[in-house]
């Protein structure tokens, strides 16, 4: 009975905040520390009170995480932490966390190049830090034809 009344308080309070980079958070009992939604249930306390690796939290992954820290993908069989959405890499497999309709990503930012890549790992651009490196990431070449880092 006590099981219930600690995780009923647990989840009433709102635990959503803005990590890094702007990404989805998890917010400490402390109210000032934010850690990055992938790093919740990852086995490493990042909260003083280690709050983020809680029972409760993490019994049964994904299903136990509060809505806010998960992303599902166009598989409903696959998910990714919100934090990585947006991030440029192809984390679902079908880049549906970069580039589908529930992801809802902006286009690429001055540190990315568009294209379509070769390489899966990236869906729609890939690193400027690639660009002209003598390895073809573009169907196109423009990685290395066309692009300036």
């Amino acid at each position: 009975m006590l099981e219930n009344k600690v995780f009923l308080a647990f989840s009433s309070v709102n635990r959503f905040c803005a990590a890094s980079n702007n990404r989805t958070g998890f917010l400490c009992n402390d109210r000032v520390t934010c850690v990055p939604a992938s790093q919740v249930c990852d086995g490493v306390s990042n909260c003083r009170n280690g709050e983020d690796e809680q029972e409760e939290l993490c019994a049964d992954v994904p299903h136990s995480l509060p809505g806010y820290l998960v992303f599902r993908c166009s598989n409903p069989t696959y998910w990714v932490y919100a934090d990585r959405r947006c991030d440029g890499m192809n984390d679902c497999g079908d880049c549906s966390d970069e580039m589908g309709s529930l992801a809802a990503c902006p286009t690429c930012g001055s540190e990315w190049w568009s294209c379509s890549p070769v390489l899966y790992q990236y869906c729609s651009c890939v690193p400027r830090r690639l660009c002209r490196d003598g390895v073809q990431h573009c169907l196109s070449w423009s990685d290395e034809y066309v692009c300036r880092p």
